[in-house]
């Protein structure tokens, strides 16, 4: 299974990204899948596939908004009102029944 991500960049605070995560493979099953940013240490959102139930750090919520496209097996991560402290590199997770696989993750850097 590989994760393909996409969409991180340099951007001033208080604007806009987002991350894309492709899953090489069907997703057919009730998984919780999600983002987490490695310099934080957090994990940023995830979402559940059966319900599209969704959860986020409370350093996150409201401004930004895990959604999954179920055709392309792809998820994303709107992020909006970006601060300094969102710099960071974010990867994307997926599990099925015999992993937890990971993104390399795209870098996140918000301009002074």
């Amino acid at each position: 299974v590989q994760l393909v991500e996409s969409g991180g960049g340099l951007v001033q605070p208080g604007g806009s990204l987002r991350l894309a995560c492709a899953v090489s493979e069907s997703i057919d099953k009730s998984v919780s899948m999600g983002w987490y940013r490695q310099e934080q240490r957090e994990f940023v959102a995830a979402i559940t596939t059966s319900t599209n139930h969704t959860a986020y750090a409370g350093s996150v919520e409201g401004r930004f908004t895990i959604a999954r496209d179920r055709n392309k097996n792809t998820q994303y991560l709107q992020m909006n009102s970006l601060k300094p402290d969102d710099t960071a590199i974010y990867s994307c997770f997926y599990p099925n029944m015999d992993n937890i696989y990971w993104g390399q993750g795209p870098q996140v850097t918000l301009s002074s």
